[in-house]
């Protein structure tokens, strides 16, 4: 009966991330399709490589994605495993079909009419700065230059972050070959910027963590129903006043930002003169949070 209990968590854990990394491309192919090609700027990643074929030679920027991303993911598959090109081969193909989908949609029409540049760049950026955090949270990828960085860190000293930073850089100062105007490689960098703000935003959201000292006689009942309604773990310390000389209970708890509500309401129905430090934590790995990461 665990058994059972067990693989239908998962199942319902990977349909629902499955469904939010499609909502997740969907915004990022909107942010392209009606936004950023219209007005001829380009970013970084496989999709801005992408994009600067378009804007020289006319051909549909699915196409060329696609097949970049299929030689990509042929070297993909040995090295990184198949949890990870499953979900990017699902990311690919998707991502695929939602640019034709919704450029097929937009067309070429200028939505925020002429000379909107940059304020184009803004919401596309936006929009695909919300998609990719969605994607990333869930455990998602769109390939590309994801796939070079995620083979090079598994083997060279260098950050994830800063080696899509290093192939972005290069792709978006590319493009001054195909529009010989700066302007466009300075639009294409503040659009890189603002996304990478969103995408952090969406993505250090969902991931925050605070840390709770509550400290109560009624410590007891406090962390029954932490442990209970809250289904988080507690860790009861042992203290003393250093005013009254009094022996105390302290008790601790890790627990994700939204939770935050909850476990003051549990606290103040319980104890009214409970005293109680609420603090941001900067990471929280282990069981029930992020997953300890280690270069071996």
């Amino acid at each position: 009966m665990p058994i059972r209990t067990l693989d239908k968590s998962i199942v319902l854990r990977e349909l629902k991330d499955y469904l939010l990394i499609t909502f997740g491309l969907m915004s990022y192919s909107l942010g392209w399709a009606a936004f950023l090609l219209p007005y001829k700027i380009t970013t970084g990643g496989v999709t801005g490589i992408s994009a600067i074929i378009y804007y020289a030679t006319n051909i549909p920027l699915q196409y060329s994605y696609f097949a970049i991303n299929a030689v990509l993911m042929a070297f993909a598959i040995k090295i990184l495993g198949p949890k990870f090109s499953i979900k990017t081969t699902f990311g690919i193909f998707s991502l695929t079909f939602y640019l034709w989908l919704f450029q097929r949609l937009v067309g070429n029409v200028q939505v925020l009419g002429p000379n909107q540049d940059f304020m184009a760049c803004i919401l596309g950026a936006a929009l695909c700065g919300i998609g990719l955090g969605v994607v990333y949270v869930n455990n998602g990828s769109t390939g590309g230059t994801d796939i070079i960085a995620a083979a090079v860190t598994k083997y060279r000293d260098v950050t994830f972050g800063r080696m899509i930073l290093y192939c972005d850089i290069f792709i978006i100062a590319s493009c001054y070959i195909v529009f010989h105007d700066w302007k466009r490689v300075v639009f294409g960098y503040v659009t890189m910027a603002v996304l990478s703000y969103v995408l952090d935003m969406v993505v250090n959201s969902a991931r925050q963590s605070v840390q709770f000292f509550i400290f109560s006689s009624k410590y007891q009942e406090i962390a029954d129903r932490i442990s209970h309604d809250c289904n988080r773990g507690v860790t009861i310390l042992d203290g003393t006043g250093w005013y009254s000389k009094n022996s105390m209970k302290v008790i601790c708890v890790l627990a994700k930002k939204s939770q935050s509500t909850q476990i003051f309401r549990l606290v103040r129905d319980i104890d009214p003169d409970a005293f109680v430090s609420q603090s941001a934590v900067i990471g929280v790995y282990g069981n029930g949070f992020e997953h300890i990461r280690i270069k071996r």
